[in-house]
Order: C-alpha cells, then sequence, then structure tokens
C-alpha cells in the first residue's frame, strides 16, 4: 500500500490550488462551487471551525488508533470517500483511482450513480467492498435492476438520496454549459487547451460517461437528448412509500443521505434504516438552509444511540474530522477533499490525500489525549 505524502502539498487547500491550476476552468467550478450565491457552501466548513476542542496533556494515554467499526467492518479510519458524480469530468478515470486507494487504505468509498465508472467496474477493484449510492429511478424495474446488480456486486451498503428533489441552482455551471445538457463551448475548449495534461488523459481515456446507467440509456443517445434522457429516469423526491420499497428490496445495510431535520431521521428510524448521514450536499442543492454541522448539534443528543450517525458537507481535513466526531457522529465522509486530490495529483491523489487526513487526524488525537477515535467525543471546550 502506498503511504507516502507529496509534501508539496500538505494541505486541502493546497490541492485545491494546484488542481485549480491543473484542471479545465469549466471542470474546476463544476467541483468548487456550490448552489445560488454560495452561502451554504461557504458556511459548512466555517460552522465545523466554529468549534473548539480541549487538549489534555499530563494524562496517561496509549498510541492513538484511527480505527472505527462502522456496520461490522472495522475501518483503519473514520472517513470515507462521498459520492460524487461526473468524477471523470475532473479527471480521468477518478473514481477508479480512489476506489483502489480506498480499498488499500481500508476506508469506505461510496459510489454514485451518476459518476463515470460502473457498479461491476468498482467492485472489481474493491473486492465487493464498495458502497453504492442510488439516485431514485422513476421505473420500478430500473431500480430492481439496478439493486440486483449491487447486490451481484456484494455492495454492503445501499445509500439512498434525500436532498436532490431538484438540481440545485449554479451559477457558474449555467455560464460553462454543465448544466444538462453539458455542452462544449468555444470558450470550454480554449479552456481544455489551456491544460494539456488533463486532455491528454482525457483523449487516452475518452469522453467520460454514465457507465451505471448504460445499460438503461438509447443507443447513441446525444447530448441533446441526454437532458429529457435524465428527467425521464429519475425522480429525485423521497418519500415513505419509496423508502419502504427499497427497504424490501435490499437486504443488506440502507442508509439515508441528505436527512437534516429531526423528522427525517426519526423516519429513517421507523422504516428500519440502519444510518443516516447528515448532509446537504456540500452546499450544491440549497443555500437558504443551516450548515450541515448546525444540523447534525440537534440531530445526535437525540439519535447518536438510535441509528448510525454519519455527515459529509464542508470537511476539508484531519482537524475538521476531529471537530465533527466531537459531537457524537460515528463516521465521516468528504468529496471535495478527494476530488482535490485527484485533480491535483492524478493516479497519486487518492493515496496522497488519504495519507495526509490520517495523519493530520493522528496529530490532533496525540494532543487532545485521545487513544480511540471515540475518545474524540465531548472534547468540545
Amino acid at each position: 500500500m502506498k503511504n507516502d505524502i507529496n509534501h508539496k502539498y500538505p494541505s486541502v487547500a493546497d490541492l485545491r490550488e494546484r488542481s485549480r491550476s491543473k484542471i479545465p476552468k469549466f471542470a474546476f467550478e463544476y467541483l468548487d462551487g456550490g448552489c445560488n450565491d454560495d452561502v451554504n457552501l461557504k458556511k459548512n466548513t466555517q460552522r465545523i471551525r466554529d468549534i473548539e476542542l480541549k487538549p489534555k496533556y499530563l494524562v496517561d494515554y496509549d498510541k492513538p488508533s484511527l480505527k472505527a467499526e462502522l456496520f461490522g467492518h472495522i475501518y483503519d479510519a473514520p472517513f470515507g470517500i462521498s459520492p460524487i458524480g461526473l468524477q471523470g469530468l475532473m479527471w480521468p478515470k477518478s473514481p477508479e483511482i480512489l476506489a483502489k486507494a480506498a480499498f488499500d487504505h481500508n476506508v469506505p468509498f461510496v459510489l454514485s450513480t451518476v459518476t463515470t465508472a460502473s457498479i461491476e467496474r468498482i467492485a472489481e477493484i474493491t473486492e465487493g467492498k464498495a458502497w453504492f449510492q442510488l439516485y431514485h429511478p422513476a421505473e420500478e424495474s430500473v431500480t430492481k435492476d439496478i439493486l440486483k446488480r449491487a447486490e451481484v456486486a456484494e455492495c454492503p451498503v445501499l445509500v439512498i438520496l434525500a436532498d436532490v428533489p431538484s438540481f440545485g441552482y449554479r451559477p457558474r455551471d449555467i455560464r460553462n454549459g454543465l448544466s444538462m445538457p453539458p455542452k462544449m463551448t468555444l470558450t470550454n475548449i480554449i479552456n481544455a487547451i489551456k491544460r494539456p495534461h488533463w486532455l491528454f488523459q482525457t483523449i487516452i481515456n475518452g469522453q467520460p460517461s454514465f457507465e451505471t446507467l448504460k445499460p438503461y440509456m438509447p443507443k447513441k443517445l446525444n447530448l441533446s437528448q441526454l437532458a429529457k434522457f435524465m428527467d425521464a429516469t429519475f425522480s429525485g423526491r423521497l418519500n415513505e412509500e419509496k423508502i419502504k420499497k427499497i427497504r424490501d428490496l435490499w437486504k443488506g445495510k440502507l442508509v439515508l443521505k441528505g436527512a437534516e431535520s429531526i423528522q427525517d431521521v426519526e423516519m429513517a428510524c421507523q422504516l428500519g434504516l440502519d444510518g443516516v448521514i447528515v448532509s446537504n450536499h456540500g452546499g450544491r442543492q440549497v443555500d437558504v438552509g443551516q450548515a450541515t454541522i448546525d444540523s447534525i448539534k440537534t440531530i445526535a443528543p437525540l439519535y447518536k444511540d438510535r441509528i448510525t450517525l454519519m455527515m459529509d458537507s464542508g470537511i476539508r481535513g484531519g482537524a475538521d474530522v476531529a471537530r465533527v466526531m466531537s459531537t457524537g457522529v460515528d463516521f465521516s465522509f468528504m468529496g471535495r477533499t478527494f476530488m482535490y486530490g485527484v485533480s491535483a495529483l492524478g493516479k497519486k491523489g487518492g493515496y496522497h490525500t488519504i495519507s495526509m487526513l490520517k495523519t493530520q487526524l493522528t496529530q490532533i488525537m496525540e494532543q487532545l489525549s485521545c487513544s480511540k477515535v471515540k475518545d474524540i467525543y465531548n472534547t468540545k471546550v
């Protein structure tokens, strides 16, 4: 397993800036941007960093262990890689790169329905360890078929998405032609030419496509027809009836992603789900809500002992992981953080980012005198 850190990029901020210089503007803005005015995008991280933890020095403690148990599996760190759409647009083969790094480092990788690698390919890379996130199909037959494929691929956890009842209003993507359907305007072509490494890799690996969805897409579907296909294929809003059907169909662990209210978490408990990922989609869907960490502060005291609580949105480093864990969540996930790593460093980006986060979190635990990840809970000032 590769465990080296590129010391030119020792922080997520460094990776972000390197990413900006490596990939075309339209791809970077798709990765980096939120929705509307980016209020929630910025607030997610700001509010996490308002949390202060109290170091304890004059105590005996063992060397920190990052191991954390989740759904019966002991992972080597309490964080994983969130599902991300259109990953291959930002860097070719990035889902495969991240899945391999996650597998080698023994942390969870979650594959999105609308990313650029198939269920089967990621299952092969991870030996059936990858989770799968389902965008809810409008047709029940498509749902059943995708779930069957995930079952055959031995995905241990199915994540169903609650926070995309409609696509977010993203001004950058609209200007860049990356609303649906995507358009390669003259400006985008010029921006791509300015990033020869990205362009060369894209030419070698081919134009990214929705690999998991290929069996359900009409043959020779052109870009002008893609938006209609997506609108007809997916019904983003979940409800109790839809969740019950999925719970009956899926025999593995089932997680709801996007819960931010007590009411939604309570429904997840009542319907027999195994966990929730409290998330606002990284600030990409709604700009008028509260930061995800503030939702956690309300939810965790009531549900910590009733259901597995996880969180994503706004986490940008090992110190942020510690801050989040102090609120009582069992696990954290990051999306942009890992995509910055891959966009900056290509094939080495996944290994570098995971190793960097582990190193950062270990140093924080040493300062807090926490031997286990669970010890971070209630270290808040």
